[in-house]
């Protein structure tokens, strides 16, 4: 298989639909050179996986590829974050820390939530951009960065150029190259692409021996609006597999119908989180018997060994 077919899958970027194979193919357009990308699109839409293929398929493959996200660092660690600061720059600066720009050296540095990067910051990045140089923070020595940036966003920037909350001159900086990605409900036909891949992941994590949909549960599926994206999707296939039995993930797995599984703005709770819940509520229904045919592991259609290692992993007690 080619390395490019290679990371498109390791992206979950593979797709029968028109929308996403423009967007594959703007990003093999861009991958050979390299320009600034900006990549925008809704929240789960997969901007991180996308930025991974474009750095795969690059020359800079065999260099690192970093993740700075700027929403999730304090307005006043950003900018050590991104560059690095020599000892003593600050009260807690006890030693030289190298930042991301110079750890990513000859590879690529993803910018996640460049929204949410504070103005001071905003100006020592368009710095970087223009003279392909920058300095720790407490340091005199200009060093070189030789580094891709790709920068991504779920935000309006130009409504927020408006309210001067981003600068101009570094949007179109960073705006050399956008690749707009596409909501879930703008390509259906990937839907059910997508659904397989995460089912077949999740069942293989858990040892399950679950690998089909049900033609009722890929209807729902197809129905759902999405509004929280790829990456819901993502989590209502991982709680269809983890409450499911049996080789086929049916209907009343998924809990799209009853709202068990929504897309609330905030935190999602995570695949181990789901299946401790589960496990643990299946375990109270049996008194805690594991093997036998009224047992927990013929429930959750698992193997006794398997339960056991996955109550002992999850930190669970048998009653």
């Amino acid at each position: 298989m080619p390395r490019c077919d290679r990371a498109v899958r390791a992206a979950n970027l593979s797709a029968t639909s028109p929308a996403l194979r423009q967007v594959q193919h703007q990003l093999r357009q861009v991958a050979l050179n390299d320009l600034t990308v900006l990549i925008l699109g809704e929240t789960g839409t997969g901007k991180g996986l996308a930025a991974r293929t474009l750095h795969g398929w690059s020359p800079r493959a065999q260099g690192p590829l970093l993740t700075v996200n700027c929403g999730a660092i304090p307005a006043a660690l950003i900018e050590s974050e991104l560059f690095g600061h020599e000892k003593g720059a600050f009260t807690s600066a006890y030693s030289r820390k190298l930042g991301k720009v110079e750890l990513a050296q000859s590879g690529t540095l993803f910018l996640d939530e460049i929204g949410d990067l504070p103005l001071e910051a905003q100006v020592k990045l368009l710095h970087l951009l223009e003279e392909r140089q920058f300095e720790r923070v407490g340091g005199t020595q200009t060093l070189t960065a030789d580094v891709r940036i790709v920068a991504a966003t779920n935000r309006d920037l130009k409504q927020m150029m408006a309210e001067q909350r981003f600068r101009s001159d570094l949007y179109f900086r960073l705006a050399v190259f956008p690749i707009q990605l596409p909501p879930l409900h703008q390509r259906r036909e990937d839907i059910e692409l997508l659904a397989l891949h995460f089912l077949e992941r999740t069942a293989a994590h858990l040892d399950k021996a679950m690998r089909q949909l049900s033609p009722e549960a890929l209807a729902q599926l197809q129905a759902y609006a999405w509004p929280g994206n790829v990456r819901e999707l993502e989590h209502v296939i991982q709680r269809g597999v983890v409450v499911g039995n049996g080789p086929v993930l049916q209907a009343t797995d998924l809990g799209l119908e009853t709202g068990i599984v929504p897309a609330p703005p905030g935190r999602q709770l995570t695949l181990e989180e789901h299946e401790r819940q589960y496990i643990q509520a299946v375990l109270e229904q049996t008194g805690g018997v594991i093997k036998g045919p009224k047992g927990a592991a013929v429930r959750l259609g698992l193997s006794a060994s398997a339960l056991r290692r996955r109550v002992e992993k999850l930190g669970l007690k048998p009653q």
